[in-house]
């Protein structure tokens, strides 16, 4: 009986391991599916982070930030260039936002680590698309890159604009990312 079993689970990570590697080595989508998750898990805990020290921030869905581009007079191509708003005299919890607020929102694109930063944003490492910086182009001081520090010994945030973030920048290198 313990043989069969033996068998059959060998026979099910077989293939399984079929299934997932090419030329004997896990596929490359495997990998990037698992950073993906930690990174949506590490943007989640940075937006909880952030909800709780600030009520001011708004976290919008998907519908809304197309209908708040469209009240900004912005395509909807910018509609993954941002994660959250900034409202000033409005707390997240005060009801539903009204378009004619539109000139005291911020919109808000984050940026997390877990890495320890005795000097945030100094030491931050990130990915930023041309979307982002277009957007921000566009938007003016209207838009900051929220720079969260999740390590328990430096735990914070920092609000940038493109202008105050420019001149922080060590390097900076173009990636291609391609989807066949």
């Amino acid at each position: 009986m313990f043989a069969l079993i033996n068998v059959l689970v060998g026979e099910i990570l077989a293939a399984k391991t079929i299934a997932s590697c090419r030329l004997g080595r896990p596929m490359a989508h495997d990998h990037s599916y698992r950073i993906t998750l930690s990174n949506n898990r590490t943007e989640k805990a940075a937006i909880d982070y952030l909800l709780s020290v600030e009520p001011r921030y708004w976290v919008p869905d998907s519908s809304s930030r197309k209908h708040i581009l469209a009240a900004l007079g912005l395509p909807t191509t910018f509609s993954r260039a941002f994660d959250l708003l900034r409202v000033e005299g409005a707390l997240a919890d005060s009801g539903d936002l009204q378009l004619a607020d539109m000139d005291r929102i911020t919109l808000i694109e984050l940026k997390t680590t877990k890495k320890r930063l005795a000097d945030l944003p100094r030491g931050f490492f990130f990915g930023a698309t041309a979307n982002e910086f277009e957007l921000a182009k566009r938007m003016g001081s209207r838009f900051r890159f929220c720079f969260v520090c999740l390590h328990p010994d430096s735990l914070g945030h920092l609000e940038l604009s493109l202008a105050e973030l420019e001149p922080l920048i060590k390097t900076k290198r173009t990636q291609y990312q391609i989807n066949l």
